[in-house]
């Protein structure tokens, strides 16, 4: 999968994985698709952050 400059995947293919495996859910929407894939990467309020 190509990953977009800062590091995440596109939206577009999330929307096709998800249309694809999860057809009988609601896709995240654009941006709570890119926070959730800052939070998983950089983790938050304590959780998975190295400093």
């Amino acid at each position: 999968m190509l990953r977009l400059m800062v590091g995440q995947p596109p939206y577009e293919a999330y929307l096709a994985h998800m249309a694809q495996h999860h057809p009988e859910k609601t896709p995240m929407t654009r941006v709570e698709f890119f926070r959730n894939r800052e939070q998983a990467r950089f983790g938050g309020a304590g959780g998975g952050k190295c400093c």
